[in-house]
Parts: structure tokens; sequence; C-alpha cells
């Protein structure tokens, strides 16, 4: 179900944070885990990783990659975690965005190292292609965005120092016993209608606009009764809607109601008549 982002500069120990609490979950929790590496998928790409973060295409494309695996594993049931450097602010956002989208919910593990550390745990790597360039960790430490509490595609936040251990009993926490955040209503399908169903509430709302208007223009004030829909009654409180107007709300009206269709048909004169009178107030 959730999505654990890691995150810090290179060579700040995300990749053994991560098998941290990998091991947690499956062995303590009993739960399903998906590990998303990003050196298993550079290395599935054939690109030295110091070519590919020097390279702003390539780059790109590993990070498109990573989340499409990502994406495809992401479930209700199942843990994903993300190891990766995940450094950029946008990114972050598009990956809390994907999880919201799945109604799951979600966290970030920083590994806060200072530079020098890191750099002195890069030169320690045993073979030479998991090493870091001096260029190119100096280049993803510049653009490194730090993660903020404050930002709701950050949050929860559990920042981990070196020699401290992942407190991971309280990410099981925000991980399971919160409610994922709603997501988007501009996300999801629209409910699939019937092409009956589109086509009365199109008609119907326009002859409420028509009778409006017409209505208008014989100088009708205070309630304007609706022919042809029985309790339709527009309460004006003395103001005139303009044809522009009407067809604004007419149109917010009819992107719900596809989203939110009625079973009763019957009623949509009535409830596009009360959205009127409510925007009216």
């Amino acid at each position: 179900m959730p999505l654990i982002l890691i995150t810090g500069i290179p060579s700040s120990g995300k990749s053994a944070r991560a098998l941290e609490i990998k091991s947690y979950f499956e062995d303590v929790r009993e739960k399903t885990v998906h590990l998303v590496n990003e050196n298993d998928i550079i290395t599935a790409s054939g690109t030295q990783k110091n070519v590919i973060f020097l390279d702003a295409t390539k780059e790109k494309q590993v990070r498109g990659l990573i989340k499409s695996e990502a994406q495809r594993l992401i479930s209700r049931e199942d843990i994903v975690i993300i190891d990766a450097g995940n450094y950029i602010k946008g990114y972050r956002y598009e990956l809390y965005c994907m999880s919201k989208a799945s109604k799951t919910t979600q966290c970030t593990v920083h590994c806060e190292v200072t530079v020098n550390t890191a750099w002195e745990w890069n030169n320690l790597r045993e073979k030479e292609d998991d090493c870091y360039t001096q260029e190119t960790f100096d280049a993803l430490t510049m653009r490194f965005e730090p993660p903020d509490s404050r930002n709701r595609w950050d949050s929860p936040l559990f920042t981990v120092l070196p020699g401290n251990k992942v407190p991971v009993d309280q990410v099981h926490s925000v991980l399971f016993e919160r409610k994922a955040p709603p997501p988007n209503q501009s996300t999801q399908c629209a409910p699939l209608s019937s092409t009956n169903f589109l086509y009365e509430i199109d008609r119907i709302t326009q002859d409420v606009v028509t009778a409006i208007l017409s209505a208008q223009k014989l100088g009708l004030e205070g309630e304007v009764k609706i022919p042809g829909y029985k309790d339709c009654v527009l309460l004006t409180n003395g103001a005139n809607m303009t044809a522009a107007q009407l067809t604004r709300l007419r149109r917010q009206f009819l992107a719900y109601t596809k989203l939110h269709p009625s079973n009763d048909i019957s009623k949509t004169g009535l409830l596009f008549v009360q959205f009127l009178n409510t925007s009216l107030r």
C-alpha cells in the first residue's frame, strides 16, 4: 500500500537505510516489500552512472524509469521503497501525486550526513563503477533540494543521522494508522454514463437557462418559476444574470454532474436551479 521515498546526497547511506526498512517490514510486520533501486536501473541501462548524471537527458530518462516501475508496483497492499537520490523537489511532488492518485499513504526518509562524510564513504567503495567522480558528486550535491516537512509531498519526514537507526515503528504508524489523502478529482476517471443521460442533462439545463433569460427580458424579478419543471423556482434576489454568467454556471454544473451522475434524471432541473440559487447568494 504505502510508498517510502529515500532521499540524500550521493553516498549518504540511502541503500543501507532502504534495506533496513525492507528487512523490518518483511521480518517483523510480514509485509510484501518492493524495492525500486536507482543503481539497478542504471546498471540495466548499460551506461555508467557518472555518465548519466552529467547528461540531463539520460538522467531524466532514469527518473522516468524509476517512476514507471514504482507506478507498476504500487498497490493498496504492498510497500514500495524508492531507493534513489530523489533530490529534485518537483520530482518528489510527482511521486506524491502518483501515490495520492493510487489512494496510498507516503512518507520520506532522509539520510542526513555532511558532504565530507559522504565523500569519504564514496571513496571507500570497492568497485570503481560504484564510486562517483568528484565532478559528478559535486554536481549532485549542489543540485540537491533537501526535503522540508512543511511540504505535504515531503511529509511525514524522518531525518536519520549517521549511527542512528531508522524509527521503523514510527514509519509503520504513519503509513498504516492514518488515512491516505483523497485523490484529486482531476486525476480520477469520470464515471461512464449513457449517451441518453448526457443528452438529457444538457437539454434540461439549456431549457432552464432559456427560461431564465426569457423571464428577465419580460422584466420578471424576485421568484422566477421555470415552466415545465415542478418546484423549480429561481430566487434572483433582484439581480439579473447575464447569458455569459449562466453559461459559465451551466458548464460547472454539467462537469460536476458527469462525475457524480444522479440515478433520477428527473431531478436534474431542480438540482440545477438549486445550484444557481446557491451561486446567487
